[in-house]
């Protein structure tokens, strides 16, 4: 059976925000678990950087991690601060911007 859980060490407690780091002029991504009913990815967006408006076929729940970003979901802009959460509906368009350098966590379940 492949390993699902990448990236990361088991039994061991981690601060999500420090594994993923700011890099000037990029979206950074990096997978955490990815199977067919679930996918957990952070990111970390560099001040201006975008997801451009695209739809995905499960539910997204997005958690600010550290910084201010934009979520846009149909059309209505969300800002999100650190602590902060939204869920992106499937199947419906939305993008996400950093206002500010932003971190997620971003956990989509099909």
């Amino acid at each position: 059976m492949a390993e699902i859980m990448k990236n990361m060490k088991k039994a061991e407690v981690l601060k999500l925000k420090e594994q993923v780091a700011y890099q000037d002029g990029q979206v950074v991504s990096k997978t955490l678990v990815q199977n067919p009913a679930v996918n957990i990815t952070l990111f970390s967006f560099y001040k201006g950087e975008e997801i451009s408006a695209h739809e995905s076929g499960g539910d997204a729940f997005v958690v600010c991690l550290d910084g201010v970003g934009e979520v846009t979901i149909d059309g209505v802009k969300h800002e999100l601060k650190e602590g902060d959460a939204v869920i992106m509906p499937a199947r419906r368009p939305h993008a996400v911007y950093g206002k500010e350098n932003f971190k997620m966590l971003l956990t989509v379940v099909f």
